[in-house]
């Protein structure tokens, strides 16, 4: 064999143990891809069941669509806080079957008016429950959706309040409190049950305030932090500034009137 021809049986032998390793390298990378793929697939099923068992489908789709999942994102969110006055006392005075039942309309009606207005229910706890605007996406308008869902609330108490009078039932009264600010949110929880929420100050505060809709006999109040982000129409009243736990300074915080729909400006 001449030169040449052991030059180009050389380069041949070269070029095909070449593609050997790049054959055998991207069978590799193409195994180790699709073991990634499973393990991911996997974990988004696994995600899916565990965030699913209490939220509502098209909640989940949009929570995992948001890339946030357990990773957390810092947001600005407006926090509602909502809880029955006077529930120890109506639990002690029905019958338990009668009771779950006052409680699942109450949640289903006041779940119904947050979600008109573009908030997200969060969880429930015991008889109050906690609501999110701006959390899933971003939302400009979220203050004023809130306190616009803050007073569905109270109309759709007063509509139930009629219900249950009429089937003989006592009636319900509620304390609602929000605040806006900033916080991490994100997937909580065990491998085999998670909630979507907002973890800092805003929540606490919001359930502060909540609080003090009792001391004010007021059942929608909020802080100046959301107060000055909202529509004018809004109709605030000044309630006194108050210490609550976890705030330095006294809270400057607002009972909600109304909303004047026929005014602009």
């Amino acid at each position: 064999m001449n030169p040449a021809s052991l030059i180009l049986a050389a380069v041949a032998a070269a070029v095909v143990a070449g593609l050997i390793v790049w054959v055998w390298r991207s069978r590799r990378e193409i195994e180790r891809l699709n073991d990634r793929l499973e393990s991911a697939s996997a974990n988004l099923q696994n995600l899916q069941l565990a965030f699913s068992r209490f939220a509502p489908d098209e909640v989940v789709e949009r929570v995992i669509a948001s890339g946030i999942g357990e990773t957390g994102e810092k947001k600005e969110v407006t926090a509602l806080f909502a809880d029955l006055v006077g529930f120890t006392a109506l639990s002690e005075s029905v019958e338990p079957t009668v009771l779950v039942g006052i409680l699942n309309g109450y949640f289903e009606r006041m779940s119904e008016a947050i979600s008109q207005h573009r908030g997200y229910v969060s969880t429930f706890i015991g008889d109050g429950l906690l609501a999110f605007f701006g959390a899933l996406a971003p939302n400009p308008w979220q203050g004023n959706d809130a306190v616009q869902a803050a007073l569905a609330m109270r109309t759709a108490i007063a509509s139930y309040n009629n219900e249950l009078a009429r089937n003989g039932l006592p009636a319900l009264a509620i304390g609602i409190g929000l605040n806006r600010g900033t916080g991490v949110a994100g997937l909580v929880g065990s491998r085999d049950l998670k909630e979507f929420t907002l973890v800092g100050r805003t929540v606490n505060v919001a359930a502060r305030v909540q609080d003090l809709t009792r001391q004010y006999e007021a059942d929608i109040i909020l802080t100046e932090a959301l107060g000055k982000t909202l529509d004018p129409r809004f109709r605030l009243s000044p309630l006194p500034p108050t210490l609550v736990k976890g705030v330095a300074e006294p809270l400057s915080i607002y009972a909600v009137e109304g909303f004047d729909e026929g005014t602009v400006g």
